[in-house]
């Protein structure tokens, strides 16, 4: 016992060790234990060229016509292209995407009944419980990545932001009490051939959760959807057609929101991709294995898509490292990975494997989300983690840290500077190595660059997009397996 735990002590200091010899300009110890990270350019991503022409954006797809396999392709688009009055300064940017996170995070524990009265967030405030359930984790503007689908006969073009940690799919509909802005015409049912009300009777309505659906003076289905700042969506429910390119899914549940209060970006609803059977996966079921893909775009002014794909034969790949999901009986909609240790320098850190594990209960875990974007650790699982890459960085400038980062450094004098890896371990023993640029992000157009991670108290650890960016992430359902690469985006 003894020798381990000092063994576990010596760790940071020979890591330390190893990259101030590397620095030096020494003979590395293996190149795989040590990233460059370009300065330059990750400051050059940090001006946004919103684009011109919008019309431009064009979804894609194909599917076969030899076989019955479904496939289907969509470019996916960084909010920040269509939101108007955008701020050219990436620090307003970037605090206000933390605001958004932290208020999704939230969320979220609130929807895992982690605490029973009050949550605190990640800032440390106390937050009185929801009113109501949470049914999608998409709190105020939250949702950072957007598609275009068509939604009716004739088609009406949207934009819906995706979250796979949602399963309702709703969009903003005419005749309308109250409604946000957002950037085409708000739907209106009663131009569509193809719009059906659901009835209270109707099986589909009975997939709602009982504290949020409900029967109208109509007859018809209503859901509500509510979410812990006041922002909220309430309408009826109906089957519509949605086209994506030239593949048209018929009879899709969705929400038709007629009373909507938040700031959605622009968008006119959103689309489910959770694992309950009311999102989108959940309702096409075996015509795509449930099983679907995304890479998200990066950050910046690149002008660059991202992309969604459904059906296993667009997610499928012998190259990819497969890895086990998790499923939570207590939340279907998440998707829960088998993430039991983090690496610094090619070195597994000495976390206990506890500290992720998913309890019968449906407490802990860990979940990968597209909503959520800087990645929660538990306390003592990030700070073992922080103090090995701070140890592995003990040649660049420390700066206070800002925000809900704590490690920050001043890299305003560099072009480039290398840094120790950072890595997932999964059950099975496969490794995901994260590029350099999703861990250390530019907080300012000046050069500070904060560790992007951040300690939680919520019992649930949270894999977010910025370490996702850039990644082909691909989950198939059916087989219970989550995939990542080989392709980038």
């Amino acid at each position: 016992m003894k020798m381990a735990a000092s063994l576990e002590a010596l760790l940071p200091f020979l890591l330390m060790l190893v990259m101030m010899h590397t620095v030096s300009g020494s003979a590395a110890t293996g190149t795989e234990n040590f990233q460059h990270l370009n300065v330059r350019e990750a400051l050059a991503g940090t001006k946004i060229h919103p684009m011109s022409d919008l019309e431009s954006y064009q979804e894609f797809s194909k599917s076969t016509t030899t076989t019955d396999e479904w496939k289907l392709k969509l470019n996916l688009l960084h909010r920040d292209h269509i939101t108007r009055n955008l701020s050219h300064h990436h620090h307003h940017r970037l605090n206000e995407r933390i605001k958004r996170d932290i208020n999704r995070v939230t969320s979220i524990s609130h929807r895992l009944h982690i605490s029973n009265k009050i949550t605190k967030n990640d800032e440390g405030f106390v937050e009185e419980e929801f009113g109501s359930q949470v049914v999608s984790g998409m709190e105020l503007g939250s949702g950072e990545y957007l598609v275009r689908i068509g939604v009716g006969s004739p088609v009406r073009n949207q934009y819906m932001v995706i979250d796979s940690g949602s399963d309702l799919m709703w969009v903003q509909c005419q005749p309308c009490t109250s409604c946000y802005q957002q950037s085409d015409p708000v739907f209106d049912p009663s131009d569509s051939a193809t719009f059906t009300g659901v009835s209270c009777e109707s099986t589909v309505c009975d997939r709602l959760d009982d504290q949020n659906s409900g029967c109208g003076h109509s007859g018809r289905c209503r859901y509500e959807v509510s979410y812990g700042d006041g922002s909220f969506t309430t309408g009826t429910l109906a089957l519509e057609t949605l086209t994506f390119g030239p593949t048209t899914v018929r009879n899709v549940a969705i929400g038709c929101g007629h009373r909507n209060q938040g700031m959605f970006v622009a968008a006119a609803g959103l689309l489910g991709l959770g694992g309950g059977p009311m999102s989108f996966i959940g309702q096409l079921g075996s015509q795509i294995d449930q099983a679907f893909g995304y890479c998200l775009v990066s950050r910046g002014g690149t002008g660059s898509y991202g992309s969604l794909v459904f059906g296993r034969g667009s997610v499928s790949s012998t190259s990819a490292t497969w890895v086990p999901l998790v499923q939570n009986p207590q939340s279907l909609t998440f998707y829960y990975v088998s993430l039991v240790g983090l690496g610094v320098g090619g070195i597994r850190l000495p976390i206990p494997d506890h500290l992720f594990e998913l309890t019968e209960l449906g407490d802990g875990g860990v979940i990968i989300d597209t909503g959520t974007a800087v990645t929660r650790l538990p306390h003592q699982a990030y700070e073992i983690f922080r103090n090995y890459f701070v140890s592995g960085t003990v040649g660049l400038p420390r700066v206070p840290g800002a925000q809900i980062f704590d490690t920050c450094y001043d890299l305003s004098g560099f072009e480039m500077v290398r840094v120790p890896t950072v890595s997932f371990h999964f059950y099975g023993g496969s490794i995901l190595t994260l590029p350099a640029r999703n861990f250390l992000i530019p907080i300012d157009e000046m050069g500070t660059f904060c560790f992007a991670f951040a300690p939680s108290n919520l019992g649930v650890s949270i894999i977010g997009n910025i370490q996702q960016e850039g990644i082909q992430i691909s989950i198939d359902g059916e087989k219970g397996l989550l995939g990542f690469g080989p392709n980038t985006c």
